[in-house]
């Protein structure tokens, strides 16, 4: 028989994501449901070790769903990735009572979770936050589509600039290992290119399209970048070898960084994190453990952490052949 669950902690942990408090707000709403305790942790897992706990309920989550970032914060810890450090987390955990938790970040953050359940055979679950889309298990990860929301908008206005001024920009966009953002917004923004780290389009055939472009009389071009593309060691550095190639274009470079993470989160971030927390919560109670709460074919589903971590996320064919049509 599973151990009576009594009382759940969320955390936040790793890089934030837009959602990411709908979700905390989630979780203690469906604990009040149930009549259980919720402990909201600081910090992330260096929280949990510091044991810089709070009680939470229904009323210290309002007016949260519609706020980007975290209101739990988030942090980084090189202490939980010792023996040492997560043992002090599981004496903080048990000190207060605490009988499950779970823990709302991507993978790195669900590493920690998987290996502390294997030491200590503490029920944890894990609701998938990060932007990049980057999680096996789900088709979206809370932050995602907030994130594209942010960068086709940023993409318009710099379009506005390029078709002025008879320009070539290069817009460089999160996704260290995945081009998810950088294909999606790059087709819903009109990109005339987008350069993904799955798809190594090359140095020539990218200067052979832009050449293509120019002479289909395209006045100003918009290229999309994931920065985890292979193509060239950064995009100033394809940004000079452009200009050398194609002296006809003035080519400048955008960097969006961080503000796609920042932001109210999208009605459907606010919906996805509201159905990831009530499962977690009620995964927990039906006595299942060490799962990520995710969404395939528009269903709550349950995957093991461990393949949620070391599965690989597979871009979407069809999306780049629609691409190819559309820069036409």
């Amino acid at each position: 028989m599973p151990k009576s669950i009594k009382k759940v902690a969320v955390l936040t942990s790793g890089g934030d994501s837009p959602g990411m408090n709908a979700a905390i707000r989630s979780v203690v709403r469906t604990c009040a449901f149930h009549n259980i305790e919720c402990v909201g942790i600081y910090r992330g897992y260096q929280g949990m070790i510091e044991g810089d706990f709070k009680e939470m309920g229904p009323r210290s989550v309002h007016n949260i769903i519609n706020k980007g970032g975290t209101v739990l914060k988030s942090a980084r810890s090189k202490e939980f990735m010792t023996v040492e450090g997560r043992k002090k987390a599981h004496e903080q955990l048990v000190n207060a009572g605490i009988d499950a938790f779970v823990v709302i970040g991507g993978d790195g953050s669900f590493t920690g979770a998987e290996i502390f359940n294997s030491e200590y055979k503490f029920p944890v679950m894990g609701i998938p936050g990060t932007i990049d889309n980057d999680i096996f298990g789900t088709s979206h990860t809370l932050g995602y589509d907030t994130a594209l929301n942010t960068v086709v908008e940023c993409i318009d206005k710099i379009r506005d600039t390029a078709s002025s001024h008879n320009r070539l920009f290069f817009v460089e966009v999160m996704g260290r290992d995945a081009g998810h953002i950088a294909l999606n917004a790059g087709i819903g923004a009109g990109a005339e290119e987008i350069l993904i780290p799955e798809e190594d389009l090359g140095l020539e055939r990218l200067v052979e399209s832009l050449r293509k472009s120019k002479a289909a009389g395209k006045s100003s071009s918009i290229v999309v970048i994931a920065e985890g593309d292979k193509i060239g060691k950064n995009v100033f550095e394809l940004k000079d070898y452009v200009e050398a190639n194609l002296p006809e274009y003035e080519v400048r470079v955008s960097v969006l960084g961080h503000m796609q993470r920042g932001g109210a989160p999208s009605c459907y971030d606010r919906v996805l994190a509201s159905r990831l927390g009530v499962s977690a919560v009620e995964s927990l109670l039906a006595g299942k453990s060490n799962f990520m709460v995710g969404m395939i074919n528009d269903k709550v589903a349950l995957t093991p952490l461990e393949q949620a971590i070391k599965g690989h996320t597979e871009i979407d064919r069809e999306l780049l052949r629609v691409s190819e049509i559309m820069s036409i």
